[in-house]
């Protein structure tokens, strides 16, 4: 199983990586990241652009077998959608694989039964109706200018629910590479086709509508294409690391996983990035004083 990662530097750069606590927490979280992924799955991929591997693999030294520079393709995006990097990402792949956030550290490889089945993820995450940046914004933008949702979308809200639920892509892959393509390929031309501009210029602030195009939609395509036989892909299912949201950030079930992801305020937490320098240190301690003596 090939483990991936990717890296659009627009956004990063625009806010100045500034969800880590110090810029050096950023580049150390990638050598750990990676360092860790390889030993249990050695075949690495970055997919980045230009100014992304020169920051990472020339002058950070961070070493994939494959480094692909396809993110370039994304240079006239909207830098508020800064999940369209990991969506071009999967719907490159080719093979098995394991896509990895920078911020998840992979201690232990997954389960075998994880890691077999035809698409995993970290987590199902459940949200009420009226959650932030939830479905219901971009239905009434779209709706306003007479736009289609893709039928998975409109299928999925079209069932009776009091919420709606999301596949958390702290990881993302699987085996069934066709299914993960048409999923990724279809959320991104939800974000950047030019028929939908209209719709998406009444909701200015991407932001939280980034987990609806990359993990509302991947539960909305799981559940369509499983329940109609017509369907390439029916009967496809996900396999999850944790059962629930809450496990996923158990200390107990975590250490027993051996997973950690560092979600949200974790990045900028002064005793977690703590630890992360004193793992790195221990880890390698010239890509650790490296980490430290560059400007970013």
């Amino acid at each position: 199983m090939r483990a991936v990662w990717s890296f659009w530097s627009k956004p990063f750069f625009a806010h100045k990586g500034r969800i880590w606590r110090e810029p050096r927490h950023h580049l150390l979280a990638w050598g750990l990241s990676l360092r860790l992924a390889r030993r249990h799955y050695p075949e690495t991929m970055l997919v980045t652009d230009k100014a992304g591997k020169a920051l990472l693999v020339d002058r950070l030294g961070l070493d994939f077998d494959e480094v692909s520079i396809e993110l370039e393709a994304l240079r006239d995006a909207d830098l508020g959608w800064w999940a369209l990097g990991k969506l071009y990402a999967y719907s490159m792949q080719d093979r098995p694989f394991i896509h990895l956030d920078t911020d998840v550290f992979l201690w232990k490889p997954l389960p075998a039964s994880v890691a077999s089945a035809p698409v995993f993820a970290q987590c199902p995450e459940d949200h009420p109706l009226n959650d932030w940046c939830g479905p219901q914004d971009i239905e009434a933008a779209f709706a306003k200018h007479r736009l289609p949702l893709p039928q998975e979308w409109e299928w999925m809200r079209s069932q009776p629910s009091t919420g709606f639920r999301e596949e958390n892509c702290g990881i993302l892959g699987g085996h069934h590479v066709d299914f993960i393509r048409y999923y990724a390929q279809l959320g991104m031309d939800l974000a950047v086709n030019p028929a939908f501009a209209q719709a998406w210029a009444e909701l200015p602030n991407k932001s939280g509508y980034n987990m609806m195009i990359e993990q509302f939609l991947l539960s909305a395509c799981l559940d369509y294409h499983r329940a109609h036989p017509e369907s390439p892909y029916q009967g496809i299912r996900i396999k999850h690391l944790f059962p629930s949201f809450g496990d996923a950030f158990n200390p107990r079930l975590t250490a027993q996983a051996g997973y950690t992801h560092l979600l949200g305020n974790a990045k900028s937490h002064a005793g977690v990035m703590q630890r992360l320098e004193q793992r790195m240190q221990q880890e390698d301690r010239s890509f650790y004083n490296r980490c430290l003596r560059m400007e970013i």
